[in-house]
C-alpha cells in the first residue's frame, strides 16, 4: 500500500490521498462500532509481522479499482452480539467514512468476520 493515491484534479492543482490515509480512517471508524472486539490480521500480514515488517493496515485492505474504492475489513466480534448486524454496521460506517474523507460515492466494503471474542 502507500504507492496508490486517489487523485482529484482541480482548477488550481490536484489533490492526492494515499491508500494508507484511507486505511487509517477506516480502522478508526470500525473501532467505534459497538460489537466489534477488534481488527484481525490476515495471514500475509501475520507472516510479515513475524519477520519484523510492521503493517500499518492491520485488518484493513484498501484498493482503488476503476474509480471505486474497495475496502476489505477483517474483524473480531464480541460474543453475544449479532454478527450480521455488526457486519452491516461496519459496512455502513466504512462507506460513510470513505465518502466523508474522499468525496467518492463508489465504495465497495467487504467485511470478513474471522472470530468471536469471549469476555474473561
Amino acid at each position: 500500500m502507500g504507492d496508490n493515491y486517489i487523485s482529484c484534479k482541480e482548477a488550481n492543482g490536484s489533490i492526492n490521498i494515499s491508500e494508507d490515509v484511507i486505511s487509517t480512517m477506516v480502522r478508526s471508524s470500525i473501532e467505534e462500532i459497538d460489537g466489534v472486539a477488534g481488527l484481525s490480521n490476515t495471514v500475509g500480514a501475520e507472516l510479515a509481522e513475524m519477520i519484523g515488517i510492521k503493517s500499518l493496515s492491520k485488518g484493513v485492505k484498501v484498493q482503488i479499482v476503476d474509480d471505486t474504492i474497495k475496502v476489505d475489513a477483517v474483524i473480531l466480534v464480541r460474543y453475544g452480539c449479532n454478527i450480521v448486524s455488526v457486519a452491516k454496521d461496519v459496512q455502513n460506517s466504512v462507506s460513510e467514512a470513505v465518502k466523508a474523507i474522499t468525496g467518492i460515492d463508489k465504495t465497495e466494503v467487504n467485511v470478513h468476520v474471522s472470530g468471536v471474542v469471549f469476555e474473561k
